[in-house]
């Protein structure tokens, strides 16, 4: 668990996000470092600006100004590497006085991944009261009826019989498979 990769927030100066993220990709490059710190990510998404004129233009906006997103493998090396990168303020989630940084869990990180689009959102074929079968957890094994489908979550809420009654319960994508 202690040499796995995960993703940190990195602290700048907000406006320096792509400088930082150009000197760390050169700092892992001359240091050879790759197999510690993998990506960098500057979170952004387009939106559209509507001019006086009525014209629209497309512009890229940045998520999280004054953060940029590290997945590493923290080690004093490749934490020092990235503390001491020239714009660098610091880590987010660390108090300072040579702590180690907290790293993200992913249920925060894969959300902003799938939201700039580097990571895929899984689809699923299954349509509001299809019946499925429960594969893991408790009702492994139960088949029941789709009942909601939140796409953006990748959650389903399905209805399993349970004492006679029809009993709600939340499932991830990968938690069901079609009859």
């Amino acid at each position: 668990m202690e040499n796995e990769r995960r993703w940190y927030i990195v602290q700048t100066y907000s406006g320096f996000e792509n400088s930082v993220k150009i000197n760390l990709q050169r700092r892992i490059e001359s240091m050879q470092m790759e197999d510690l710190l993998s990506q960098i990510v500057i979170p952004e998404e387009i939106q559209v600006e509507r001019k006086p004129d009525g014209t629209q233009k497309e512009k890229m906006v940045k998520i999280f100004p004054g953060y940029v997103f590290v997945e590493m493998i923290v080690t004093d090396d490749s934490w020092f590497v990235v503390r001491n990168t020239p714009g660098v303020t610091g880590f987010l989630g660390s108090s300072g006085g040579g702590t180690k940084p907290v790293p993200l869990p992913p249920e925060e990180i894969n959300p902003i991944l799938k939201k700039c689009g580097l990571m895929e959102v899984p689809k699923i074929d299954v349509e509001l009261g299809e019946k499925v079968r429960v594969t893991t957890g408790p009702f492994n094994g139960q088949v029941g009826t789709i009942d909601e489908i939140d796409a953006e979550k990748q959650e389903l809420t399905v209805l399993v019989d349970m004492f006679g009654r029809k009993t709600p319960v939340e499932l991830n994508f990968e938690d069901i498979e079609k009859i």
